[in-house]
């Protein structure tokens, strides 16, 4: 005679938890927890299985929580993590075809000379830029630093760094040397 591997799926019945305040958390807070998982995905389902994963995490961190009241807060960091997880692991779909698109030719574009120039001419224009400026556009676009690193390493705010990369763009747009070795 063979014994069952799980009595409580024999039965009928669900395994019951360790935790039992856990399994009161859930069902209370069920719901809410639920809305925010749908807030973070476009579809319902996605949003159940990800409001599963995270609850899975709280479960197996329960003894570890010190304050049960910061658990709502505890669930939404898992559900924000889990998500955030799935979209850099995200699938990015490959199709085959027969023929490569190719870039349409940039009339001029190809002659070193030509970029050569333009690169010279963009040169001399952000030097003209005023100091602040110049060095808020150089850490942006050719260091590729983000607006909160440019704001730090200058010690200044994020809108400050906007919009003073926002005037230095503007004066170089209208910059007549660049608009003519564009044009």
């Amino acid at each position: 005679m063979t014994t069952p591997v799980c009595t409580s799926a024999s039965h009928g019945m669900t395994r019951p938890s360790a935790y039992p305040s856990f399994s009161s958390y859930v069902r209370a807070r069920q719901p809410v927890l639920l809305r925010t998982a749908r807030s973070l995905t476009a579809n319902p389902s996605d949003a159940e299985d990800l409001l599963q994963t995270a609850l899975a995490k709280t479960y197996v961190a329960w003894e570890r929580i010190e304050d049960h009241r910061a658990l709502d807060g505890y669930v939404r960091r898992a559900l924000l993590n889990t998500r955030t997880s799935q979209w850099r692991k995200r699938k990015v779909d490959e199709f085959a075809v027969d023929e490569l698109p190719e870039p349409e030719p940039v009339p001029g574009g190809d002659d070193p000379a030509e970029r050569q120039a333009l690169h010279d001419a963009m040169w001399r224009a952000i030097l003209r830029l005023p100091a602040r400026q110049r060095a808020m556009v150089v850490l942006r676009y050719y260091e590729d630093l983000s607006e909160a690193q440019t704001a730090e390493v200058l010690g200044v705010s994020v809108g400050t760094v906007k919009s003073a990369v926002s005037r230095a763009l503007g004066k170089l747009r209208e910059d007549p040397e660049l608009s003519l070795a564009h044009a």
